[in-house]
């Protein structure tokens, strides 16, 4: 009986994973952030870019990296998108992904693709960094 409860538990965990809740825009990204004193995540992706896919899909929508970004503000913004992308540094391939302070001061930054576990070191890096208000 207790294999099946554990079972059950298991599953329902699956099913109602974290889904990842992204802001409309870099203002209110960042207007959030200060409110609430939290990170800001930036994924800088672009139209055809299959390696922003692959980010979006695989290594961000598991559940063991979208728990761990349900704390940070979240945005996409697109590379063309001069008015987003003109407080970023400069963007060198896609995707980039950028963790900022509420000032948009840089804390850590990935260019290109990362999977699960190197992803997990870069959300670690952020954590040493400025402590994580959930």
């Amino acid at each position: 009986m207790q294999k099946i409860l554990w079972g059950m538990l298991l599953l329902a965990g699956t099913l109602f994973s974290a889904e990842l809740v992204w802001q409309k825009g870099m203002t209110s990204a960042f207007e959030k952030a200060q409110k609430e004193n939290k990170v800001v995540m930036v994924l800088v992706e672009g139209d055809h870019c299959g390696w922003c896919t692959k980010m979006k899909e695989s290594t961000l929508s598991a559940d063991s990296v979208s728990q761990r970004l349900e704390p940070y503000i979240l945005v996409k913004v697109m590379h063309g998108n001069r008015e987003d992308v003109k407080d970023l540094p400069i963007i060198k391939a896609l995707p980039t992904i950028f963790f900022l302070n509420a000032n948009k001061k840089v804390l850590e930054s990935v260019v290109g693709y990362s999977n699960i576990v190197e992803f997990a070191g870069l959300i670690d890096s952020v954590e040493k960094k400025v402590p994580l208000k959930k």
